[in-house]
């Protein structure tokens, strides 16, 4: 039995509405997490508030942030207990705990701050994330951790052209703290199957046909815990008109 994780920031989900129902009615994720949303529920359309066939949580406040997170319900039969930690910035951040396999399992969609406008502000939401992965590792909780962390991990990361020392997104500090949650026993799900890919990235620049000449970044993760057993990841770079493209992968269970 497999275990499908999708995560996407789509940039604005009233503008994608259609290339997102599209995608999701063409692959059927078992999971789905978005970033970005830039909506409240009551701003959209019914037919993305009551998903066909999913538990559906909309975390958005209408400013240009703003999560969700859905459960395919014919994998998680039971509702999960939808909630965001106290750390919660800007309606940033969203979780799901089921007990539908053995354990608790906690999928969170997240949007890590920019920073450019208030790195401060970034740090400390990493931060607190790295702390309360901590704490759910120390309570036996498997995680599968999705969304836009605003973070390359190394230069590998990042085209030749677009590395620039202490550009935000780059910073040392920055991965330090984004090494520190990996250490709370996850995996990053796309480098483990393809350490030596120097063109695996998620985000490009809006201009200049940087995507079709993938020149890029790798911001967008799933991260997962050790004991989780991923067979694939992909990025989907032909889906869809947001600057991030989603990023899938398929775990065994």
């Amino acid at each position: 039995m497999s275990l499908t994780v999708a995560t996407w920031n789509v940039n604005g989900i009233r503008a994608r509405q259609a290339q997102f129902l599209e995608w999701l009615e063409r692959d059927r994720p078992d999971v789905v997490c978005l970033q970005e949303i830039k909506a409240s529920p009551a701003q959209l359309a019914e037919e993305l508030c009551e998903l066909n066939g999913y538990w559906c949580y909309w975390h958005g406040t209408g400013g240009y942030s703003g999560v969700s997170l859905h459960l395919r319900r014919e994998v998680f039969p039971a509702e999960p207990r939808f909630e965001h930690p106290a750390f919660d910035l800007e309606t940033r951040i969203v979780t799901a705990t089921t007990t539908a396999t053995a354990g608790d399992l906690v999928f969170a969609s997240i949007y890590v701050p920019n920073g450019g406008k208030d790195f401060a502000a970034k740090m400390d939401f990493l931060r607190a994330l790295e702390r309360w992965a901590g704490e759910q590792e120390a309570l036996g909780r498997r995680l599968i951790l999705c969304g836009d962390m605003n973070v390359t991990r190394s230069d590998q990361d990042l085209h030749p052209k677009e590395r620039k020392p202490f550009v935000i997104g780059q910073r040392p500090e920055e991965r330090e703290v984004f090494a520190g949650l990996l250490a709370h026993g996850l995996v990053d799900v796309g480098r483990a199957l393809e350490p030596d890919n120097d063109g695996l990235f998620t985000w490009w620049a809006p201009w200049r046909k940087m995507r079709e000449r993938n020149i890029g970044w790798r911001i967008d993760y799933i991260l997962a815990s050790e004991s989780l057993k991923p067979v694939s990841s992909k990025v989907l770079a032909d889906v869809g008109t947001s600057d991030h493209a989603p990023v899938v992968a398929i775990f065994e269970t």
